[in-house]
């Protein structure tokens, strides 16, 4: 099954650029639709599922800062580019209120906007990843809400702090298997280091303290390799 291909609405009133601009996303394995003003590309949004808008301000019917908020109305998360000549403080500050994520002056390098499409895609789609992860366990007798950072147990609740969370999530993910020590320091601290290493060390141990009601639950250090998250059925 052939992958689906990153949708773009283009709003570009300008023939010339808006045609070499499709062709160029085009080539570069996006599907793009070309609107000449802002009334159609609305029409065209409400129609259709897409993954990023690049707009332009000065368009017939309907100009580009009204049609990000309509189509905000929509879609508040969507992604948004202004691509514009107008390059007065007052109109970037305006385009950056109506929620864009990028303010592109013409004339601007075609690559440069593949990068930024690319990158801001890309977050996305991790963001995405992340909403979609497993974030209720159960660890014995206690429950664990990652999205809330709590842990319950015989009907008392704690909050957890965000490194305390994490890292309780990332030994929930590989329980009963090797939480490797390197993958949780360079995922929740940025590095290995030694430093970092003991800052681990110390959140480990409150893991296991706030863990300690229930005699089926372990945290296991594994010398030298990690830590493994035991759970006796």
């Amino acid at each position: 099954m052939e992958e689906r291909k990153p949708k773009i609405l283009l709003a570009e009133d300008d023939t010339n650029l808006g045609m070499v601009l499709k062709n160029y996303l085009e080539l570069n394995d996006y599907d793009v639709e070309l609107c000449r003003d802002g009334i159609l590309a609305l029409a065209a949004f409400r129609r259709e599922k897409f993954d990023i808008c690049l707009l332009d301000i000065m368009m017939p019917n309907m100009d580009g800062f009204k049609l990000a908020e309509e189509i905000r109305d929509v879609d508040p998360d969507i992604p948004l580019f202004f691509l514009s000549a107008k390059t007065m403080k007052e109109d970037i500050i305006q385009g950056y209120k109506l929620g864009a994520d990028d303010y592109i002056a013409k004339p601007f390098d075609s690559e440069l906007l593949l990068l930024k499409i690319k990158a801001i895609l890309k977050r996305n789609q991790e963001l995405n990843s992340k909403e979609e992860e497993q974030h209720e366990f159960q660890i014995g007798s206690y429950a664990f809400n990652s999205r809330l950072r709590t842990l319950a147990h015989n009907g008392e609740t704690h909050t957890l702090s965000p490194k305390e969370n994490e890292l309780l999530h990332m030994l929930c993910e590989h329980k009963n298997d090797l939480l490797p020590r390197e993958l949780a320091l360079k995922k929740i601290w940025g590095s290995d280091t030694y430093f970092n290493g003991r800052s681990m060390d110390v959140y480990i141990a409150k893991l296991r303290k706030y863990l300690k009601d229930d005699g089926n639950i372990e945290i296991v250090n594994i010398h030298g390799n990690g830590f493994r998250l035991v759970v006796k059925e």
